[in-house]
């Protein structure tokens, strides 16, 4: 674990000026993109941004954060340091960038305060860091309230280099030390297999293995599942939340290329989510069971989360659950896998409220209701999922939805459709564009189904097109109108009182300005959105018809 302070330079030459006018001009084009300066420009200096795409979705997805350090073991990589999330299709998604030139023992408190001040002081549920102590010390200053927990697969790989002759020598060591950490079930299951471990391997006296189990509870999951990570499986999840820039970056990238592959990632990750989206939209999951629950979680979660939900329902059928006590509205349940009897979960029912606890803690770990509780649910004809046990996160209408759970500890935002009176910042062209391609998407869903559905969806879009065109000219209208209006109330106004002022004047043209230019934003937004969606139908239309031809020339065969 690296525990030394700090005092590093790093030149970069030109490339700093080359950052610092990219990021004055991008907050120029865009009021919501946010930059910090520690230093000046004469010497070296840290820097801090984020754009507003990054900011809103923090919105949605702040509840669990991974900062990546990962520079400050390997001298060979740039001074990057990212701040990053998991979006509602299992997907990083970025909150932030700093680039640390000049540090100091009192960097990382900089950083992390010039973070969440970017992010309006909203506090994650939890933080992932590098084994670091410095970092750790900055979190606990600055997030004091927010759970920390070191990288395990950052531990992996120090453990590698640390223990290069032992892996070398021993294949499967690497293979059963993961196994150790990530698939204990409890506390005493993974003491037991650590210390056969290290013993099978004569490690007992190792000082960097004892080192790790000293500091357990910070890294090792059956310690953190208490608390909402956003892991949905510790055993085929890895680094996951740092690999938002994995390929476009390396040792040799410059300040002038940073900048350029930052784009470059920033654009492929929104247009994957856009693809998941779609996807999610206008794909069918295939049903495995008759639940009812089964059906409603397809509606309700994005396709890879359903896929994870569904495992763990079909799963149930190999975990009975069997009675073990009833005290008024509790009823203690324990639950087995068939051939595991002697690996059993409790689970704690509580029919009032309809919620139940599990000693695996899966659902405060990862946000996803386990296969026990789920066993219980089947043993006590629960046939729908509670709304406690959908997160927003998750749901297919994480950015725009409500009434859905959020994790315990964050107040993530949310815009109803139906609700006016929302919480999240209209303003946002982000937000709102946001909220209007969810929206936009059913009628893509459900004009895909028939020629008939299809033409009326059609018919309200383009009708919709012409009210946004009309919108728009009214408002570019507005502005001369709004003018000849002023001049009729000078007029009035002359006849008891003097002209208004010219800076007030000023002031009025500057207001109207502004409304116009912001209507011509939310204008294009929708033109654009509208434009999408024409396409993407005009496509359903050309293969709907390819399947009427071929079904009528099978009919004539």
């Amino acid at each position: 674990m690296n525990n030394n302070s700090i005092n590093r330079q790093r030149n970069l030459g030109p490339g700093v000026q080359y950052l610092l006018d990219y990021l004055k001009r991008t907050q120029s084009e865009n009021p919501g993109f946010f930059y910090a300066i520690e230093g000046n420009n004469e010497q070296c200096v840290n820097v801090f941004w984020t754009d507003e795409t990054s900011r809103a979705n923090y919105t949605y997805f702040g509840d669990t954060v991974r900062v990546d350090t990962s520079y400050r073991t390997d001298r060979s990589k740039i001074p990057f340091i990212t701040f990053t999330g998991i979006n509602h299709h299992a997907q990083p998604v970025l909150f932030g960038c700093a680039l640390l030139l000049n540090e100091s023992d009192n960097t990382f408190v900089w950083l992390l305060q010039t973070w969440l001040q970017s992010m309006s002081g909203r506090t994650p549920v939890s933080i992932t860091i590098d084994p670091d102590r410095l970092i750790q010390m900055a979190v606990a200053q600055v997030l004091p309230q927010t759970r920390n927990r070191f990288c395990r697969w950052s531990i992996f790989r120090q453990t590698m280099e640390k223990l290069t002759n032992v892996y070398q020598a021993n294949p499967t060591f690497d293979l059963e030390l993961k196994k150790c950490v990530n698939e204990a079930d409890t506390v005493e299951e993974f003491d037991s297999c650590w210390g056969a471990l290290l013993s099978r391997y004569y490690l007992m006296e190792n000082e960097w293995l004892q080192f790790l189990y000293n500091i357990r509870d910070q890294w090792v999951p059956v310690y953190l599942r208490d608390v909402f990570f956003g892991e949905l499986s510790t055993v085929e999840w890895n680094d996951a939340l740092s690999l938002f820039f994995d390929g476009f970056l390396s040792a040799s990238t410059t300040v002038q290329l940073l900048i350029k592959q930052y784009e470059k990632s920033v654009s492929s990750w929104n247009e994957k989510e856009l693809k998941d989206d779609f996807d999610t939209c206008n794909t069918t999951p295939i049903l495995r069971t008759p639940s009812p629950m089964e059906k409603q979680a397809a509606n309700l979660y994005t396709k890879r989360i359903f896929m994870k939900f569904q495992g763990e329902l079909v799963e149930t059928l190999a975990n009975p659950a069997t009675v073990l006590d009833e005290s008024g509205a509790v009823t203690t349940y324990r639950v087995a896998k068939f051939g595991e009897e002697h690996k059993p979960h409790t689970v704690r029912f509580n029919g009032f409220e309809m919620k139940a606890t599990c000693s695996c803690q899966m659902f405060d770990f990862s946000g996803i209701i386990c296969r026990h509780v789920l066993s219980v649910f089947r043993a006590k004809n629960v046939l729908m999922l509670p709304p406690y046990y959908v997160l927003r996160r998750w749901t297919r209408n994480a950015k725009t939805g409500g009434g859905e759970e959020s994790v315990p500890g964050y107040a993530s935002s949310s815009v109803s459709p139906n609700n006016n009176n929302n919480n999240i910042n209209q303003e946002s062209p982000m937000v709102r564009h946001n909220s209007l391609r969810q929206e936009a998407m059913k009628y893509v869903e459900e004009g895909a189904k028939s020629i008939h559905v299809y033409n009326v969806a059609m018919n309200a879009l383009q009708e919709a097109s012409k009210r946004v065109a009309a919108v728009k000219n009214k408002a570019s209208l507005g502005t001369s109108e709004a003018n000849g209006r002023n001049l009729e109330m000078h007029a009035v106004e002359n006849q008891s009182s003097s002209y208004l002022s010219r800076e007030e004047k000023e002031k009025k043209m500057n207001e109207l300005s502004g409304e116009l230019e912001r209507t011509n934003e939310r204008c294009e937004v929708y033109r654009a959105i509208l434009l999408a969606l024409f396409r993407d139908m005009e496509d359903q239309k050309l293969k709907l018809s390819v399947k009427v031809q071929n079904a009528r020339l099978s009919l004539k065969e």
